[in-house]
């Protein structure tokens, strides 16, 4: 007991180092869409991991022995990890420039904050493993560690397109030269090549939204290309460049907020697209709140 206790400080920085990897591991997934890039990205992210998850560690022996001054480190990490926000901002909008659909820039800066806020999340992960470890024993700073990467897992993702829209598969038709998606007119296509590839490749839905609030998330632009851009991902495009009506679209009814999409998969599953499109990520950047307003509320009162 008295070699535990002499050592406290080591074994709750070890504890909180730890656990604070744990985090980052735990965050860090190469999806469908490869960002992070394997193997190099991973390990520009796990070596910020293990810098974050030291900070968190060794600032509680810090405050603990009154050393405030050396707390201060953390404002320079905070300084840090937001030139790594704009690292993956600038490296992310140089590789849009070569996306057949690119990502659109709301997608990108959401991107870049997700990978500052999860550097927070280590540094909360890691400090209060090692506190626990210091103040009580090594045992309770492995259950602060294990329930705080829960909490971190839980601010890992927001919500998707199938928690705020209605979506329907709806069938793709030619009126002469305007092409339609169920109701919605998408655009003219005037040669006869473009519109017999389009009928064979095209997949149209609609996206309707469950309230007011979705009806603005929708409307918003960097929304709509990041589903454009995802279901690319998933499922290809069938287009090449310097082809600008063999594109995918999204058009708004601007009556109902509606959204009518129009896919052009290279893999063309309906069900499959239906599936990928209730999974794509809404933007925090385009969500909006206009039933919260006061004078929306005094207008419903």
């Amino acid at each position: 007991m008295d070699w535990l206790y002499s050592h406290r400080y080591t074994i709750g920085i070890v504890v909180g180092v730890v656990f604070g990897i744990a985090a980052r591991l735990n965050m860090l997934r190469t999806d469908y869409r490869q960002y992070p890039t394997y193997p190099h990205g991973k390990i520009i992210h796990i070596s910020l991991g293990v810098i974050a998850a030291g900070l968190g560690a060794v600032a509680v022996p810090a405050l603990l022995e009154k050393n405030y001054t050396a707390v201060t480190f953390l404002s320079l990490a905070a300084q840090q990890f937001r030139d790594v926000r704009n690292m993956e901002r600038q490296s992310l909008t140089k590789v849009d420039e070569l996306e057949l659909v690119p990502r659109g820039a709301a997608y990108i800066e959401g991107i870049a904050m997700v990978f500052e806020g999860r550097n927070y999340l280590v540094i909360f992960t890691s400090f209060l493993a090692s506190l626990f470890s210091i103040l009580f024993a090594w045992y309770w700073g492995a259950l602060a560690g294990i329930i705080s990467i829960w909490i971190a897992n839980f601010f890992k993702s927001g919500k998707k397109l199938g928690d705020i829209a209605e979506i329907e598969l709806v069938p793709i038709r030619m009126e002469g030269p305007d092409l339609f998606v169920g109701h919605i007119y998408i655009m003219n296509v005037g040669l006869e090549d473009t519109r017999s590839k389009i009928q064979e490749h095209g997949i149209g839905f609609l996206v309707k939204p469950k309230n007011r609030n979705v009806r603005v998330t929708l409307a918003n632009l960097g929304q709509r290309q990041a589903i454009l851009h995802d279901i690319s991902t998933l499922f290809g495009v069938y287009r090449d460049d310097g082809e600008p009506s063999l594109r995918p679209m999204a058009k708004l009814d601007m009556n109902t907020g509606t959204l009518g999409l129009l896919l052009l998969p290279q893999e063309k599953d309906a069900n499959k697209t239906f599936v990928g499109l209730h999974r794509i990520p809404v933007l925090e950047s385009a969500v909006r709140m206009p039933s919260e307003a006061a004078v929306n509320k005094e207008k419903e009162a």
